[in-house]
């Protein structure tokens, strides 16, 4: 079966979730690292940012999932925010050697056919949020990164805290992680305009002494 394309941003919770999606859909998938978004500033405001045109939720149907969904529902107006469920099957997944604590699969266990009607179903009811027709964009790479300034300099650091504050992400921000995070939310184009004005800035300066 094809995969199913979609215009907004997945988040679900482990790299193992976001690798059985990767069979099933087309589109951007955030992981949560578990509880590690209640700690991490710089996934809290990545999830806001990429909310701008609604966001999708799929977690486990446990406790654990519960809670999370309850902390981005913090982050995310409600109507941008489309929470889609997996049913509670019993079982484990087969890389562990034991049930997690309720005994039931998380997203990680689904099976491709349940995965794909549940976000068949999902884009039956909002067909504006598909991705089909979209052209995939050039991505920014790290060679425009060094290119820019951003990576292997002595002030590449603070030229990130300037561009990720430009798009609405926290200071702080490693290269890896800048670089990820700009790759969802702008095109390639829009990151070479905002790093040519960023190098202009210090001539400009310059010519007022």
């Amino acid at each position: 079966m094809d995969k199913i394309k979609l215009g907004i941003p997945v988040i679900t919770e482990g790299k193992y979730d976001k690798m059985t999606l990767s069979r099933v859909i087309d589109a951007n998938i955030i992981t949560t690292n578990g509880f590690g978004v209640f700690n991490s500033s710089e996934k809290r405001a990545l999830i806001k940012r990429l909310s701008a045109n609604g966001i999708v939720v799929l977690c486990d149907s446990d406790g654990a999932g519960k809670l999370i969904r309850s902390h981005i529902s913090s982050l995310v107006p409600k109507d941008k925010l489309y929470q889609l469920y997996i049913p509670r099957i019993e079982g484990k997944e087969k890389r562990k050697t034991a049930p997690g604590a309720e005994g039931i699969l998380g997203v990680e266990g689904m099976s491709d056919t349940v995965l794909f009607e549940i976000f068949e179903k999902f884009l039956t009811r909002h067909p504006h949020l598909s991705g089909v027709g979209s052209s995939p964009s050039e991505s920014i790479t790290k060679l425009d990164f060094y290119e820019a300034g951003l990576s292997g300099g002595e002030n590449s650091a603070s030229k990130r805290d300037v561009l990720a504050e430009s798009v609405g992400l926290p200071r702080g921000m490693s290269g890896g992680a800048l670089l990820a995070a700009l790759n969802m939310i702008i095109t390639r184009e829009d990151f070479l305009t905002l790093a040519a004005a960023m190098q202009k800035k210090p001539e400009q300066k310059e010519t007022k002494k």
